[in-house]
């Protein structure tokens, strides 16, 4: 398994049955707020805002939920949030982008400061590890969205760059800019996606050992579990014999 997107996919699925809704409900609505902020509080006028929602809706929050979300935003109502992007090395080496909202910036830096130091990473500056990775748009399709050939000619024809398949699914790759044409063009040939959003593409992976992937995962859990963090991206690679030990 190749990527910490593939992970992430399985893990919110896991996360479902765990009941952790409340805390990723808080942070979608921390995006959809922030988003309609910074532009127009209609979705349909608003590229970030419209995907914010949608990866909402993907996860199962509530309409009532979404919309209290940008009435917030056009009250005037909520925190100002601030965006920053931590970067780092975890066990093994492992390159890992943090991507915080926050309205305290040292309380959030001393936080995943010291959640790196203690699960055997380092956090390092800003830009020590994100030229390994690239800024992309990245839609997935569940597998009985069709098969490899059917999503990558629908990929070809909305405009996007590549297509990674295999059993759990298809994860289509675009040009940042292009998220939202390339989403609403996949969307009128294979219906509605699972996910669309921006992501960190490792351009190389780091193959982890079990031992290495216990102690990357309690630190990738633990930094997702706080509050400020909005998305944790790593570089990682695991055979399917270390997944499934895990």
């Amino acid at each position: 398994m190749a990527g910490h997107s593939k992970w992430a996919n399985i893990q919110h699925r896991k996360g479902r049955q765990d009941a952790v809704r409340a805390k990723q409900f808080s942070k979608f609505s921390k995006e959809i707020t922030v988003a309609a902020k910074m532009g127009d509080p209609d979705p349909d006028k608003n590229p970030r805002l419209r995907l914010a929602v949608k990866e909402a809706k993907a996860n199962s929050m509530p309409k009532d939920n979404i919309e209290r979300a940008i009435k917030k935003a056009i009250g005037g109502e909520g925190d100002n949030y601030e965006e920053i992007r931590y970067e780092g090395y975890g066990p093994n080496g492992v390159a890992i982008i943090v991507e915080a909202m926050t309205d305290n910036r040292n309380r959030t830096a001393s936080t995943v400061r010291s959640t790196f130091t203690k699960h055997g990473g380092n956090l390092g500056e800003t830009g020590s590890v994100s030229f390994m990775f690239d800024r992309k748009g990245e839609v997935f399709y569940p597998a009985s969205a069709g098969d490899a050939e059917t999503v990558m000619m629908a990929a070809i024809e909305a405009g996007a760059e590549d297509v990674e398949s295999d059993e759990e699914g298809h994860w289509i790759y675009c040009a940042d800019t292009d998220l939202n044409a390339v989403s609403t063009a996949l969307e009128a040939e294979l219906g509605e996606s699972e996910t669309t959003k921006l992501v960190w593409k490792p351009q190389t992976t780091t193959e982890m050992d079990l031992d290495g992937m216990q102690k990357l995962m309690k630190l990738i859990e633990t930094l997702e579990d706080d509050d400020d963090v909005q998305r944790v991206t790593a570089n990682f690679e695991a055979s399917d014999e270390v997944m499934e030990a895990l």
